[in-house]
């Protein structure tokens, strides 16, 4: 099965090589798309070598910077593979776990995987931040009946069945709250897998903040209590 590996990237022109590099060593048939929504460092230059050196990589360049929900969205228009896979660009989540997160849609058990930051090893996250992933976690298996420990993790794997059978509407990071709403009103079982995470601070490029907090909060509050016929109008339709 091949596997589509979506990279948003926005100004991460210092581990972008090394997150290509791994990738491209992992031993799986896969296709990279890789987002470029509007970097203001040496991304462009980065990825027009790329393209040049790797025939098979779909470049894609926003001339705004819309967000990473909405990079995603033009990388799923992209998409080939019958795996879909989100990766960032920063090294925060190691590449090599990717083979862990896509195995249990390749052997058939389920539709959709996360690779959980809390049942593997997480280093240096702050405590904010842990407080903050730990309640969208609760906050999921409250509003939807499925027990999730890491709802916030950006290792998301979907089979193309179901990612392209919603339509997404987010513009920045409500990206995970959004697609795990729609995917588990849509009665799928989520596999969490063990992943290793290393998170970094704002100072060394971290974007997301608190005020991503809230509109998580909003976002799986929104489509937990959205209409079913709203809800179900929207399905089959395409993602950009």
């Amino acid at each position: 099965m091949k596997t589509s590996i979506i990279i948003p990237i926005y100004n991460e022109e210092k581990f972008l090589p090394t997150v290509l590099q791994q990738i491209r060593q992992l031993p799986f048939e896969k296709e990279l798309i890789l987002v470029n929504d509007c970097s203001q460092d040496k991304t462009y230059e980065i990825l027009c070598q790329e393209e040049k050196e790797h025939p098979d990589t779909i470049v894609i360049h926003h001339i705004e910077n819309y967000g990473k929900g909405f990079a995603i969205r033009s990388g799923l228009a992209k998409a080939t593979g019958e795996i879909i896979i989100i990766q960032d660009a920063d090294l925060e989540y190691n590449p090599e776990d990717i083979i862990k997160v896509i195995n249990p849609i390749m052997e058939g058990k389920t539709k959709v995987s996360y690779g959980s930051r809390f049942l593997g090893t997480e280093k240096n996250m702050r405590l904010p931040n842990l407080v903050a992933n730990k309640l969208l976690a609760w906050l999921v298996s409250l509003l939807y009946w499925h027990r999730l420990t890491d709802e916030a993790t950006a290792y998301k794997a979907f089979h193309r069945d179901v990612i392209f059978s919603v339509r997404l509407e987010c513009q920045g990071f409500e990206f995970c709250p959004e697609i795990t709403a729609k995917v588990l009103r849509l009665n799928e079982n989520i596999i969490e897998v063990p992943i290793s995470y290393q998170a970094r601070t704002i100072e060394e490029g971290k974007k997301i903040g608190w005020k991503d907090f809230v509109i998580a909060v909003k976002t799986l509050l929104k489509y937990r209590f959205q209409p079913r016929k709203k809800f179900y109008n929207e399905l089959g339709t395409r993602n950009i």
